[in-house]
């Protein structure tokens, strides 16, 4: 009726870990200390190979790129519920949930180097391409999650994507069928807080993003995105839902980018440097190691060994980015369709004579 309040949906952001690397022991996840070893070691990788690729387009070495650094513990803490046999689908700025998920990193900088077939995942890797057209993953998602429930395969699909994406129709038209249909879909949105140059609060007037699931029928939650133990246990428990045909999650992690929207962008015409100085307080590997060194788990040698071969493993995939050959012209036309149109093939011979000419 009109002048009624609507009534507020009442989520709570899940923590496990505090700012000071104290964890919640009713909370925390069942994690051995050789995963938390893993997750540690991949967000160090994550962030040194996110900085070397900046340096490499500063350089002129790369095209343009999506820095995903402050976002480390969303992206590795989600695809670290996975099993091989599920699939993903990210955004441009998920090359942690793909390194996560064994994706050659020399590939992703061939990517970004302006060479399709670096997306093109290795056999064996059920890791989709990356969507650059915002939030048109998520239809795509859940078309490829319900196909394997009509196979009757216990295979989980999930997909990455920012808070922009959720202003986007293809995020309503996919979520609204993975939840009629009810798909063994995970849908993690990582919320840093800009889309762009423009702030969540005026993308949406819903207090949170996560419930916006509950439209389509099905659960939203909400996690700190800074912390990976929260990020792992929020997802490990939607996938084994969707694995056993309990229908999709929507997953909301509140997180940040430190670093601007891409390497194109001038981040502090639109935020402030005291923004980015609260936030960095809360950066993912800091909490973490904070509490690996209360519980014994990071050594300064530990620590040390980490960081050298995180750095000869990114320099190594620079190394073998480079040496390989460029794509051939032809390739524009032969990766477009399965069997090329007759206007594909005038193009293709024009070019081929142009070449030779």
């Amino acid at each position: 009726m009109p002048g009624e309040t609507i009534k507020s949906f009442k989520i709570e952001c899940l923590q496990v870990l505090d700012n000071d690397g104290n964890a919640d022991k009713d909370l925390m996840p069942k994690l051995s200390h050789r995963q938390i070893k893993e997750l540690y070691e991949l967000m160090v990788l994550i962030r040194d190979f996110d900085d070397k690729a900046f340096r490499l387009q500063r350089q002129g070495r790369l095209g343009t790129y999506l820095q995903v650094k402050g976002q480390e513990a969303s992206q590795v803490g989600a695809a670290y519920a996975l099993k091989k046999e599920d699939w993903i689908f990210p955004s441009g700025r998920d090359v942690g949930a793909l390194i996560t998920r064994n994706h050659p990193m020399h590939m992703l900088l061939q990517y970004r180097g302006g060479d399709e077939r670096g997306v093109k995942a290795p056999v064996g890797l059920n890791n989709f391409p990356i969507t650059i057209p915002v939030s048109t993953q998520m239809p795509i998602c859940t078309g490829a999650a319900w196909a394997s429930k009509m196979r009757k395969e216990k295979v989980v699909h999930m997909a990455f994507f920012g808070d922009g994406a959720t202003s986007r129709g293809d995020f309503h038209e996919g979520l609204n069928f993975a939840g009629i249909f009810k798909v063994p879909a995970v849908f993690i949105c990582e919320n840093n807080g800009y889309a762009i140059s423009l702030p969540r609060a005026r993308q949406t007037a819903a207090e949170t993003l996560a419930q916006k699931a509950f439209a389509y029928g099905f659960e939203g939650v909400q996690v700190d995105g800074n912390d990976v133990f929260a990020v792992y246990s929020v997802s490990h428990r939607a996938v084994e839902k969707a694995r056993k045909g309990e229908g999709p999650t929507l997953i909301e992690c509140i997180t940040y980018r430190v670093a601007g929207h891409s390497t194109s962008d001038d981040d502090l015409r639109y935020r402030t440097k005291q923004e980015i100085e609260k936030w960095k307080k809360k950066d993912p590997i800091d909490k973490l190691e904070k509490y690996m060194k209360k519980n014994n788990i990071l050594t300064n040698e530990y620590k040390q060994s980490v960081i050298q071969k995180t750095k000869d493993l990114v320099e190594k995939a620079v190394k073998d980015y480079e040496k390989v050959p460029p794509p051939e012209p032809a390739d524009f036309f032969t990766n477009t369709y399965e069997q090329p149109t007759e206007q594909l093939k005038a193009q293709m011979k024009e070019l081929k004579w142009r070449s030779s000419t």
